[in-house]
């Protein structure tokens, strides 16, 4: 097989990491929104509000994934993930995923003879590799495992079927490590986010859509502090004063409870008066519609982002209004549990020294548990429906379909 080589995958690496670090600007809410300069006074150019709209749609989607493990784990996969801190290790490869619309597992073999193998966690931005679109593997890869106070590569690795080559800067230089690939396939695995045959890494959860309403969100609301200013301490003026009175200072004119105008050598006195108070609703309507259209993108409801309905919802009115965030749920488990196998199935020929076909572990299938948490009154009529089930068809409906359905072993 001929390969692209590290220069090439370095080079595409650098073109993809931008995309990938305004994403995650936008997760960790340092994103600035561009002021058109049209009505922001004088001393609030460098004024900026925060909103968390895009880290809100990536983790409300994320924290309902819960990897389960697997079905028929001929080759004890999941002992492997449970030397490897699986509680972090399936949450920041789901994140990371969503965020970048794809990261990696690096597997590597144990430290020792015996060792089981090592799992890393790779972002999308510090890793990337030409993918086989029959399997979902990699042809060969490419890792930067660590970065200086520059974000200036370090270390990087090269993945190939044959080996796995690790190079790092020294004082003297770039010194190279060449390891042996037991696996069939090399020790990078890709875990992609909604992929399809036009864009085989994945979509990003934040998409464009989502940062240009964000984007106009914070306008909205940095417009609303500003008018706020004006709403808490309206404009006041005064007609017909003397030219040669004596000038109240301004600040102490508007707080104070008491002020006195006395007539002028003529009879006449002043005239005072308010311009109309600026009002909050326009923005407040703008905003909503602005919350409106982003649940409207991710699946979200109003509620999600901050706008309550008056009247608290049920359960079941509750997952009725998230239709749409389960579909994008079930489909997400579909595309991450096939990369979570894979990296297992890689792990098994590094642990039993071996190479098994990708066709040995096709019965084997990724679970998780319920995208939602059953109520008590949900788990009643689960109960009723099975004991139904169970009489027409003895025995259909296990232990184990029962932790699918609940979530309860």
């Amino acid at each position: 097989m001929a390969y692209r080589g590290i220069d090439y995958l370095r080079t595409k690496l650098e073109l993809k990491k931008t995309r990938v670090d305004l994403r995650y600007i936008f997760y960790e809410q340092k994103q600035r929104a561009l002021d058109f300069g049209i009505s922001t006074p004088e001393g609030f150019e460098y004024f900026n509000s925060v909103n968390g709209w895009c880290s809100k749609a990536v983790d409300e989607l994320a924290d309902r994934l819960q990897f389960d493990g697997f079905d028929n784990d001929n080759f004890n996969m999941m002992d492997i993930y449970s030397a490897n801190n699986p509680d972090v290790l399936f949450d920041s490869a789901v994140l990371s995923s969503m965020i970048a619309s794809c990261s990696f597992i690096y597997v590597a073999p144990g430290e020792k003879d015996g060792d089981l193998p090592r799992m890393q966690v790779i972002d999308g931005g510090n890793a990337t590799g030409i993918i086989d679109d029959l399997t979902g593997m990699l042809t060969e890869g490419y890792a930067v495992l660590q970065r200086d106070d520059n974000k200036d590569a370090i270390q990087e690795a090269y993945f190939t079927k044959e080996a796995t080559v690790i190079r790092t800067k020294t004082a003297k230089g770039w010194e190279k490590i060449s390891k042996k690939n037991i696996a069939p396939y090399p020790l990078l695995v890709p875990i992609i986010y909604r992929p399809d045959a036009k864009r085989p890494f994945g979509h990003s959860r934040i998409s464009r859509a989502c940062m240009d309403i964000c984007k106009e969100a914070m306008r909205t609301v940095k417009l609303s502090e500003i008018s706020a200013q004006f709403y808490s301490y309206p404009q006041k003026y005064a007609l017909g004063i003397s030219e040669e009175a004596t000038k109240m200072e301004k600040w102490k004119a508007t707080m104070s409870s008491m002020l006195t105008f006395t007539k002028d050598e003529d009879g006449d006195k002043p005239v005072l008066g308010q311009f109309a108070q600026q009002s909050m609703a326009p923005y407040l309507d703008q905003i909503r519609s602005e919350a409106s259209r982003f649940a409207g993108e991710t699946g979200l409801t109003i509620d999600d982002l901050g706008f309550p309905s008056d009247n608290p919802s049920s359960s079941e009115a509750i997952k009725a209004s998230h239709e749409n965030l389960r579909l994008t749920a079930r489909k997400a488990q579909r595309c991450l549990g096939t990369g979570f196998l894979n990296a297992g199935y890689l792990a098994v020929c590094l642990r039993d020294n071996r190479q098994y076909t990708r066709a040995q572990v096709n019965q084997t299938k990724p679970t998780w548990l319920p995208i939602f948490e059953p109520d008590a009154s949900t788990i009643s009529v689960i109960g009723d429906g099975i004991g139904k089930i169970n009489q027409a068809v003895p025995g259909y409906v296990d232990a184990s379909l029962m932790h699918k359905l609940t979530g309860l072993k």
